[in-house]
């Protein structure tokens, strides 16, 4: 009996991550088609067009924002969407947190192992996000980006600069070490 509950377990295990990914996949799939559903004449909606549809115009936005005549109009667009007072805070944090992962600019490139303290045998993993705090009046401070486990979120910690220590390690290998609670990667 005993052996018979370590298979069902061992099958949980293997089986929940990939059903859990695959309907996620399948409800991302549906919302995305749902959102442009186009009839073909004589044939009626097939599912995927819309989902087909949106790809073609994320890339067609990818190449125009690349092309320097469209260029210049879509920096006149992010300049009145950086204006704006509320859409600003919004639109402002999308920009800026997906450009930290993704764009030109990464900003999740140094990881570094944190000293919680002084005295403390406690350390964090994160990345450095800012070299200087001067203008916060605290030059002898460093910002530093702690990620949270099986979560998209983190937290903003400043440190003395002689209680981080930079690692010798890709940025991804380290996000995956810390989002996965320290079970990936290792």
């Amino acid at each position: 009996m005993k052996k018979l509950a370590n298979y069902f377990l061992n099958g949980l295990l293997f089986m929940v991550p990939i059903v859990v990914t695959l309907y996620v996949v399948y409800i991302l799939f549906i919302k995305v088609d749902g959102l442009l559903r186009i009839p073909i004449p004589g044939i009626g909606v097939i599912p995927g067009v819309g989902f087909l549809a949106t790809l073609v115009i994320i890339t067609l936005t990818g190449f125009l924002v690349s092309n320097f005549l469209t260029k210049k109009l879509l920096l006149i667009f992010d300049r009145l969407m950086s204006r704006l007072p509320l859409v600003k805070l919004l639109y402002g944090s999308i920009k800026d947190l997906l450009n930290a992962f993704a764009g030109e600019k990464k900003s999740f490139n140094r990881p570094v192992l944190v000293k919680l303290g002084p005295d403390s045998s406690a350390h964090v993993l994160g990345f450095v996000t800012c070299d200087s705090l001067i203008k916060f009046g605290l030059e002898e401070y460093i910002s530093v980006y702690v990620p949270q486990s099986y979560n998209f979120a983190g937290q903003l910690l400043v440190f003395p600069r002689e209680q981080v220590q930079p690692l010798d390690t890709g940025s991804a290998d380290l996000m995956t070490f810390i989002v996965s609670g320290g079970v990936a990667g290792v």
